[in-house]
């Protein structure tokens, strides 16, 4: 059995198929899908094939830099949030790098303006990869100023 990497209760996330920038991402095995913060998210088609184009403020607390990107869409569902509310979200798969490792990865598109942390990193993000220890944060290194201040 291979050994998985320990991950904190929040760590730096980067995004290469987006131009490579970083989120702050709560890791959250209550979730079992990750979900990405979008301020704006809009469908539309490429060659016969759904995609989504939507905005992205990676940095907390902020509403700026903004980021545009386009991925096609996987699916969409019905997903509950942690106070029972249902809305109706996009699905992505993309890119994503945690330290050294760089998977492929699902996630859910939605508005996180409100909340503390623009991503949340859930249980089929970390199933076969990572384990974690609530008790410790960035075991994967990085902070604010080696993140381009994202």
């Amino acid at each position: 059995m291979q050994k998985k990497t320990c991950v904190g209760w929040r760590e730096w996330v980067m995004f290469p198929d987006f131009g490579s920038f970083h989120v702050k991402a709560k890791v959250d095995t209550g979730a079992k899908t990750s979900a990405l913060h979008a301020f704006f998210v809009e469908p539309f088609e490429r060659q016969d094939t759904p995609w989504v184009r939507f905005g992205l403020h990676p940095q907390q607390g902020t509403s700026g830099p903004e980021i545009i990107c386009e991925a096609p869409v996987k699916d969409r569902r019905q997903v509950t949030d942690s106070g029972g509310h249902k809305e109706d979200r996009y699905v992505i798969e993309t890119a994503l790098q945690i330290a050294s490792h760089t998977f492929i990865t699902e996630m859910t598109l939605t508005n996180r303006e409100s909340m503390l942390f623009r991503m949340l990193l859930g249980r089929n993000t970390l199933s076969g990869h990572f384990q974690v220890d609530p008790e410790l944060s960035f075991l994967c290194g990085g902070n604010k100023e080696s993140h381009n201040g994202l």
